[in-house]
């Protein structure tokens, strides 16, 4: 099928739907190279159009080449940019010729010695995970990132492990988190709440404690917790998620941790919606502290299944204690 220049126009006007700039973006460059394009030209169109990473080489040539070539006395800052301190009105066409030919030979002296991996930097969010893992962290995150909440209209999102591959981390959806490029580029390879406190903690058990040993009872888990049915269900199919590593309450438990149990609660969630049609909501929640009405000094989160007409009050009129849960 081709498409006329009135179709082509009518669509463009008309029946273009957006979620973003691409699509204009990309007829405009297929338009300008004469009907036909790259994949690496359009997208190199995009780029020149994403302010998010124009904002990040700013940063970079502040951090990085203006201040080093500033330390040598070769550039000084202006208003808004940079001045070069040799007077290159002054230099003939073959001087300045020859400095751009070596500034061209130690680019691609420097791409060569890397053996390609000048960028990876920028790759990595690309090239460590797997396109549906990278969409399961996006989604996970409402496309957002999970530090400062900028959202990746604004400024671009990039899959971070929050305990690094070098020092052991893995692929697992629990180590991963969606950050834009300033919250990544500041916390580097480094990250206080990472897995390593945690995993180091990873084997730590309490002598009798009821949890610690769920004794064959896990339904479903991940590196982090598990999830049992409850010995005392409210409703059927109430179940409990637990952290692996002995954390006395909620508050004692480290992000990752957090983070792992939530995954679960989805994930049980789910599996019980399917089996069972007739469940039309949930309670959730987690008791921290004796006071609370927490039993068992280990921190664990209720995900009781409610069908029409069996809601009860919470016992004795507690506010915060998780309805008919008070045996743990």
């Amino acid at each position: 099928m081709t498409y006329t220049a009135h179709q082509l126009r009518n669509f463009i006007a008309k029946k273009m739907t957006m979620s973003h700039i691409y699509q204009p973006v990309m007829i405009r460059t297929l338009i300008s190279k004469g009907g036909e394009a790259t994949t690496r030209e359009i997208a190199a169109a995009f780029l020149g159009k994403d302010e998010s990473q124009l904002e990040y080489y700013e940063a970079i040539t502040k951090r990085m080449p203006g201040k080093v070539l500033a330390s040598h006395g070769l550039v000084e800052r202006t208003s808004d940019g940079y001045r070069l301190l040799t007077d290159i009105s002054a230099l003939t066409k073959d001087q300045k010729e020859e400095l751009l030919q070596l500034c061209d030979q130690r680019e691609a002296a420097y791409l060569e010695r890397r053996g390609g991996t000048a960028y990876d930097h920028r790759r990595a969010s690309l090239g460590y995970i797997s396109g549906s893992l990278r969409y399961e962290v996006l989604s996970r995150s409402g496309s957002r990132c999970e530090l400062c909440g900028i959202s990746n209209q604004e400024r671009a999102i990039e899959i971070d492990h929050i305990q690094p591959r070098s020092l052991g981390g893995t692929d697992a959806p629990e180590n991963l988190q969606a950050l834009c490029y300033k919250c990544n580029a500041n916390k580097g390879a480094r990250d206080n709440t990472d897995l390593r406190a945690v995993r180091e903690g990873h084997d730590h058990k309490q002598n009798g404690c009821l949890f610690c040993e769920p004794s064959g009872r896990v339904i479903s888990e991940n590196s982090l917790a598990y999830a049992i049915r409850d010995a005392y269900p409210v409703t059927p199919f109430h179940s409990l998620v637990v952290p692996k590593r002995h954390a006395a309450t909620f508050f004692d438990l480290y992000e990752p941790e957090r983070r792992a149990m939530n995954m679960l609660l989805d994930g049980v969630r789910n599996a019980i919606m399917s089996e069972d049609k007739s469940v039309a909501g949930f309670n959730v929640g987690m008791n921290a502290g004796e006071a609370a009405g927490q039993t068992v000094s280990h921190a664990h989160t209720h995900l009781i299944p409610r069908r029409k007409g069996n809601v009860e009050k919470p016992r004795g009129g507690v506010r915060g204690v998780i309805p008919g849960a008070a045996n743990y």
